[in-house]
């Protein structure tokens, strides 16, 4: 297939519709490239050419008229420099020529020579030549861009083959065959279909014993991510975290969980059948989860974490087999990476992050140094791991994650990680039978990233959240000064001494000193933090509803997050978590101007319906249909109004900060209580009568899907705020039908006496 025809040419000239010699030149260049099947971009100024430039990614070439400042005398001579400066910050690879008429190659500043591809007399050569210059360059650059299993797969589905093994659509046809199928087939295309291969092709190799072009461009991805080693997975996250866990432990292993972890850890734990030891997060009055306070990141403390555990008595730290950190957390708090391997090196097995939504850090230098696989030479010596999930905040399929190790000894006598070893446990979570647009995609979503095209993506992100937080702070600072409300950004209130709002775009954009956690600083509202430990991550916005101040005081009126979370998403606007008072928007590659841009006039449009305490059932038709007793004579300031005084009532911001501050005491590792939930020894028990039972299942309150209670861990007196937790959803879902909290967990029963949680206990 020829590639190349795809990607157009741009070419920046203003005297292309000219009749002089210059425009009939140009004239015939277009009609050589056109009849070789190129589709051609015309501009007629840098700016245009910039603006092409930015919004078509799939530009196979740009030629650049170098006279075109010469014949503009308000035109600055730096013009076309910033130009190519501009193109080769985003991509150094595209080809870049010059044309001229009157500038001898000596006259052109070698800073711009040492940036193009090359350069051409418009009246010199002939169109014919030209044209089949720019093909040969393109047609360079975009084999360039493939990379090795996409490369092969298409090509691969390509070749018409008749297909005699698996799957058994065999490339669509048996869709054909039923008016459902043709359907499906219709509305998926043929290319999908008919790249939805088997594992007995053998040109593009086995997932599972990484050989040919999966292994090139696992490869190619452990250089992009800076891994020794990186692994192609399938099936989530969820899976990589359990890959990890069963190639390094084995049960009666003592493992170091941060407490902060999602629930497929928690699953890695029953299924490995170890001993967690927690690590211990923070938390504030809006119930964000803030980072593991630093000075657990040591040898005498993880002693004394172990001796206060009764299943681990008599471990020693020496005993810890692994340690798992989640990097960044839901709320986009990073840590830097360097003193957390320092103060556990020497006597732990494996030092794991969880960075299921950073998979971007290692490309932009806003997170240099707080990732897992950061170049850190004199960090530690343990292997690293981590897991990302590269659909999440990459460009890939839903269920495509990695896994990466780097472990400094690699391949001689002192390694900790043999290959071969671990892709047993590999093997064992990948399926035989894989989804190979899946491993394309995470091929595709490498390449994205390379060649300077990662800095630049990224960069964009930080660019659109960095202006929208600015706004957004604007906005409430001054509606704040003329004695009204509005929303408000999570992020540092002041950079050193000036207001947020009044930093430069640029200096935000490149500065991780802007977006530090610093001890004290009551924005975050985190206690035991030190100056550089965490960052916070600017793509991941948290947006907070008034009602509590930074202090954790409840107002006396407030709008909960729910009620705006609910008005977002029946304007298609679907935040990514909501919590009590605060909702969290991720600004992905995905997320443009026009996106932003319309969350915030959806915010105005939410303050002006609360201000005029709008009939829900003018905002929330469905709501008021299942519910028309309960709603059908309210308006949305009134709803705010009693979920907000339910809340105050009841201390919310006190208990989501102190949820979580003493942990549970462990009566039997999770394996031994999830024995007893197989084989039907539980019970479900009600909130009120849990005191000394024993939990048979995780608690999970969504968001942020974090437990609060596992599997073996006993009720009792360390438990009571998170009872005092369950109990307040309890009431609050029996009050506020249609709001109800998502609980994993927690069986649900609505009886004569209300809304009751019960919870699975042992008998």
């Amino acid at each position: 297939m020829q590639w190349h025809k795809n990607f157009p040419v741009l070419i920046i000239d203003d005297e292309i519709e000219a009749t002089n010699a210059t425009g009939r030149a140009l004239g015939h260049i277009v009609e050589h490239l056109q009849s070789r099947e190129f589709k051609v971009l015309l501009a007629s100024d840098y700016d245009d050419g910039r603006l092409v430039f930015n919004t078509r990614a799939d530009l196979g070439c740009v030629i650049v008229d170098w006279d075109l400042c010469l014949e503009d005398d308000g035109c600055d001579t730096e013009r076309p420099i910033e130009l190519i400066d501009a193109i080769r910050a985003r991509n150094y690879r595209l080809p870049i020529f010059l044309c001229t008429e009157r500038l001898a190659v000596e006259e052109i500043p070698t800073r711009v020579l040492e940036q193009v591809t090359g350069y051409f007399w418009i009246t010199e050569d002939t169109p014919d030549f030209i044209a089949g210059h720019i093909e040969q360059a393109a047609a360079e650059y975009v084999a360039h861009l493939l990379p090795p299993f996409f490369k092969e797969l298409v090509q691969y589905a390509q070749q018409y083959k008749y297909a005699w093994h698996t799957p058994g659509h065999t490339g669509g046809v048996a869709f054909l065959k039923s008016p459902a199928g043709r359907n499906f087939f219709n509305f998926f295309g043929e290319n999908t279909l008919r790249s939805d291969l088997s594992i007995s092709v053998p040109e593009l190799g086995s997932l599972l014993e990484h050989s040919e072009v999966v292994g090139q461009a696992e490869r190619n991805a452990a250089r992009a991510f800076g891994a020794d080693q990186t692994y192609f997975v399938t099936n989530g996250t969820s899976t990589a975290n359990k890959i990890v866990f069963h190639g390094r432990v084995t049960p009666g292993d003592v493992v170091l969980v941060d407490r902060n972890c999602h629930k497929s850890i928690c699953h890695s734990l029953i299924m490995t059948r170890v001993i967690p030891v927690y690590l211990t997060p923070t938390r504030n009055s809006q119930g964000i989860i803030g980072p593991i306070a630093p000075e657990q990141f040591n040898r005498d403390s993880v002693a004394a974490a172990l001796a206060a555990n009764p299943l681990a008595a008599g471990k020693t730290p020496e005993d810890v087999a692994h340690v798992v950190i989640t990097n960044s957390t839901y709320d986009g708090l990073c840590y830097h990476v360097a003193p957390l391997e320092q103060g556990l090196s020497g006597f732990v097995g494996g030092l794991h992050f969880d960075e299921a939504w950073y998979a971007y850090a290692r490309f932009h230098p806003m997170y240099q140094g707080r990732f897992a696989m950061a170049d850190n030479p004199e960090a530690g010596d343990c292997p690293l791991f981590a897991t990302q999930s590269t659909h999440k905040l990459l460009a890939a399929f839903s269920q495509a994650s990695m896994v990466h190790v780097k472990d400094r000894h690699l391949g001689d006598p002192a390694s900790r990680v043999d290959p071969k070893r671990f892709n047993e446990a590999f093997m064992m979570h990948s399926s035989t039978s894989p989804q190979y647009s899946i491993i394309a995609s995470l091929d595709v979503a490498t390449a994205m990233m390379q060649h300077g095209g990662g800095r630049a993506l990224i960069g964009d992100c930080i660019a659109e959240a960095v202006a929208f937080r600015r706004k957004l702070r604007q906005v409430q600072e001054e509606a704040v000064a003329a004695g009204g409300w509005f929303f408000s950004p999570w992020q540092p209130a002041t950079v050193d001494g000036q207001d947020f709002a009044a930093v430069g775009a640029a200096r935000l954009e490149s500065d991780p000193a802007c977006w530090l956690l610093e001890p004290g600083a009551a924005w975050h509202g985190f206690d035991s933090l030190a100056p550089g430990h965490a960052m916070l991550d600017p793509i991941k916005v948290t947006i907070l509803c008034p009602g509590i101040a930074p202090d954790g005081t409840m107002d006396e009126t407030g709008v909960p997050a729910a009620l705006v979370s609910r008005f977002l998403e029946s304007r298609g606007i679907v935040p990514e978590k909501t919590g009590p008072y605060c909702f969290l928007m991720l600004f992905s590659m995905g997320v443009t101007k026009g996106k932003s841009g319309t969350l915030l006039a959806e915010l105005f449009q939410f303050q002006r319906h609360y201000q005029a305490n709008t009939p829900l059932a003018d905002l929330f038709e469905d709501l008021v249909e299942h519910h028309p007793e309960r709603y059908g004579a309210m308006g949305l300031k009134d709803l705010a109004d009693q979920m907000h005084a339910h809340y105050r009532q009841n201390r919310m911001s006190v208990i989501v900060r102190d949820v979580c501050d003493e942990l549970p005491v462990p009566a039997m590792i999770p394996a031994e209580a999830y024995d007893h939930l197989v084989q039907g020894r539980v019970e479900e028990v009600p909130l009120g009568e849990l005191e000394g039972r024993i939990a048979a299942a995780m608690v999970v309150p969504y968001p942020p899907g974090i437990p609060v209670i596992m599997p073996g861990e006993r009720f009792g007196p360390e438990t009571r705020t998170i009872v005092q937790y369950l109990g307040v959803c309890q009431e609050f879902d029996g009050a506020f039908p249609g709001f109800e909290s998502e609980n994993h967990g927690v069986l649900v029963r609505r009886e004569d006496q209300g809304l009751r949680y019960y919870i699975s206990c042992i008998r």
